[in-house]
């Protein structure tokens, strides 16, 4: 009689901070973490999240999806993502607070995986920094940059500070409010933005130059 033989299945590595990784490897790890609720691979490095505090993130995060929520239900075709993962390359798969993309079937240069992740780069990146700012002022910049995400929002809830990037000829042009404190969208005809209400959390002021830029005839055009 031969001997048996036990075979064992082969475990999972955890993520660790710090760890360089393949994104297929990443994938799998992540995968196999469900209690995890975000995790990123920037530049092949995984960074893994503290828990989030209602300040400085999880109210900032919620008025801004709220603001793109009220410009996504009233433009056709555009895509509202919030804390989606994103297949940019093979070293980066970041998680940001929220994208708003063109849908591909509208024209978009982003595209749905079958097992239904974002590839590409969405429109429109956000994300809310508090400790986190050095990466996404300069590693994550640098890779939107390069994969080519037109529009990269970062707020630095703390610091009072918000910065909206527009993608011009390969480098992102900080974009700065007019006389009224507002920004307009390079991208995105009618996604206005008074920065100072946004700052002063006045979202009623938000939503209300939102819906003026809603209103526009800017935002009409894109619609046709």
């Amino acid at each position: 009689m031969s001997a048996s033989t036990n075979q064992h299945p082969r475990i999972i590595p955890l993520l660790e901070n710090g760890d360089l990784l393949s994104r297929a490897e990443f994938e799998r790890r992540y995968q196999a973490m469900p209690y995890v609720k975000k995790a990123e691979l920037i530049e092949g490095i995984v960074y893994m999240a503290s828990p989030l505090r209602f300040q400085p993130h999880a109210e900032p995060h919620a008025n801004l999806i709220g603001w793109l929520w009220s410009y996504k239900i009233a433009t056709p075709g555009v895509r509202l993502g919030d804390n989606p993962t994103v297949r940019l390359d093979f070293d980066n798969e970041p998680q940001p607070d929220a994208v708003l993309l063109i849908d591909p079937n509208y024209g978009g240069q982003s595209r749905f995986s079958p097992d239904g992740y974002i590839e590409g780069a969405p429109e429109l990146v956000i994300e809310i920094a508090a400790s986190s700012a050095s990466i996404d002022l300069r590693d994550k910049k640098r890779v939107y940059r390069r994969n080519g995400v037109k529009e990269y929002i970062v707020w630095q809830f703390i610091e009072e500070r918000f910065d909206w990037f527009f993608l011009q000829d390969g480098e992102y042009i900080s974009q700065t409010p007019d006389a009224e404190e507002i920004i307009r969208s390079q991208v995105f005809p009618g996604l206005w933005l008074s920065v100072s209400a946004l700052l002063n959390g006045n979202m009623l002021q938000v939503i209300a130059t939102l819906k003026t830029g809603i209103d526009s005839s800017e935002h009409q055009h894109f619609l046709q």
